[in-house]
């Protein structure tokens, strides 16, 4: 049966502002004025990007449930640290069994299949050693779910080639890279009737889901602002010549200016305030330090015969958007992997009652907090109490689970879970394709509005107008995985 949204004060106290925004009719809202500045009369017109329409037979896939699957059979593809990593989480799930796995270098494949064995898992059939060795394992018809986790130039083709042979596919960040290629997989995606997901493993951690709840349930009032992204100092990882395979992800500093990787922070924050899900974002306007880290840190550490001495590179080591939403918030996301600093996904939220700060506090969460009418005299309080309040019911539930078998601290496994649940159950997916194409956008348009020096970029619709309307998401209600026969 289709999971049912639970009854909160945040269907409650949203319900006015989504009303308004449907009964102003979908196409006034987005004909709305997308900055302060053209409300007041000045600045410059956001640059247009295209909507195409929808083709003849497509339908939307928001709200479309998962048929039930008894065992939920995935293939594997990219097995380089990220692939090879998941392969056990996703074998450890209750009621998933992984079936094929894929690399272009065979051996990978033969070593995940190793270890799985060893693990007491079935043998999954190998697949490897040619560029077209993914499309061979995804003509076999023991695959429900397809797991992409390849250098970025390659999720595109091989996320809409999983869709189009019939399988749901989840894929690394970013799903694609350019306007045309996000559209092109909401309408795959539409077309097929299959669901394509950014595996937005941050989307699921602790500290993040109970955000949500908190904005949710009205603790921080009418949520204003939000700031999110993704600061980790990966100098050393860039540089090295066996980490990121043929030095792919390196070689992308050296040809783009794009904002490569804000989703970890922007997804939380988008989900925080309801966007496609009765707000959304409208324009989006970038700007960009000088490119210096990473050319700095050769300087250094690198010998002068490493083949990097023959690169330029052109991506700033900030780069940072400010995105209006059609509510009248504010979110800025960031990008810096180049330069020295603690790790940060910043995940910051703020409203007319109060503040919550992550990677800034002292407690064990690492976060810390401002509410009225809680707190008073302008000091910050620890996050520990509220975390344990508003925890989400996954980290409830499966948390001890999730921390013997995935990364990042358990948000991985998490990830895996709902996901095998969502499918197993028959429910609707907490992320999907509108949400993976909405958090992925700043790829491509924040190089647009670089080049434009900094000028507001138009966000694209990714739901074509059904963005209005509410509906649940990653706050969803607390459900059972079916048990396995």
């Amino acid at each position: 049966m289709p999971e049912l949204p639970a009854v909160s004060r945040r269907l409650l106290l949203g319900g006015a502002l989504a009303t308004g925004a449907a009964a102003a009719g979908v196409g006034a809202a987005q004909a709305a004025p997308a900055t302060a500045a053209a409300a007041a009369g000045g600045g410059d017109a956001p640059l247009p990007v295209r909507t195409p329409p929808r083709r003849r037979g497509q339908r939307s896939m928001i709200d479309v449930p998962f048929d039930v699957h008894g065992t939920v059979r995935v293939g594997l593809i990219g097995l380089g640290n990220r692939g090879s990593g998941m392969a056990e989480g996703w074998a450890a799930v209750p009621g998933c069994r992984v079936t094929a796995v894929c690399d272009i270098r065979a051996d990978r494949a033969t070593s995940v299949a190793n270890r799985l064995v060893a693990r007491g898992r079935p043998r999954p059939a190998e697949y490897g050693g040619s560029a077209d060795a993914y499309a061979r394992m995804l003509k076999r018809d023991d695959i429900d779910l397809v797991y992409i986790a390849t250098p970025w130039e390659f999720h595109h083709r091989q996320g809409k080639a999983a869709l189009e042979a019939g399988k749901h596919a989840i894929v690394e960040l970013p799903v694609a890279t350019e306007l045309d290629e996000l559209w092109d997989l909401v309408d795959t995606s539409e077309r097929t009737r299959r669901h394509l997901m950014l595996s937005e493993n941050c989307s699921y951690g602790r500290n993040e889901l109970a955000m949500l709840k908190m904005a949710h349930d009205g603790l921080f009032g009418d949520v204003t602002n939000g700031h999110g992204g993704y600061l980790h100092d990966l100098r050393e990882l860039l540089f090295s010549d066996t980490y990121y395979t043929d030095s792919w992800r390196r070689l992308w500093h050296t040809r783009s200016t794009a904002s490569f990787y804000p989703m970890h922070g922007l997804a939380p924050i988008a989900a925080a305030m309801d966007i496609n899900r009765g707000d959304r974002m409208t324009v989006l306007r970038a700007t960009a330090t000088e490119p210096k880290g990473l050319a700095d840190y050769r300087e250094r550490f690198i010998d002068r015969s490493h083949p990097s001495w023959k690169e330029t590179y052109v991506n700033g080591d900030l780069v940072t958007c400010l995105i209006d939403t059609a509510m009248g918030r504010v979110i800025r996301a960031e990008h810096d992997v180049s330069s020295p600093r603690p790790y940060s996904r910043i995940n910051s939220l703020a409203g007319s009652r109060g503040i919550f700060e992550d990677y800034a506090g002292t407690s064990a969460t690492g976060g810390r907090i401002y509410v009225e009418p809680d707190h008073g005299g302008h000091s910050w309080r620890d996050f520990d109490s509220y975390r344990k309040e508003f925890d989400h019911w996954l980290w409830k539930k499966i948390g001890d689970d999730a921390e013997n078998n995935g990364g990042h601290g358990g948000m991985d496994y998490i990830l895996q879970w709902r996901t095998v649940q969502a499918m197993r159950a028959g429910l609707v997916p907490d992320i999907d394709v509108y949400d993976s194409a909405a958090w992925c956008a700043p790829v491509p348009l924040s190089v647009k509005s670089l080049a434009a020096g900094g000028r507001p970029v138009a966000y694209p619709d990714f739901t074509r107008g059904s963005w209005v309307n509410l509906r649940m998401g990653l706050d969803s209600r607390e459900s059972d995985m079916p048990p396995v026969a």
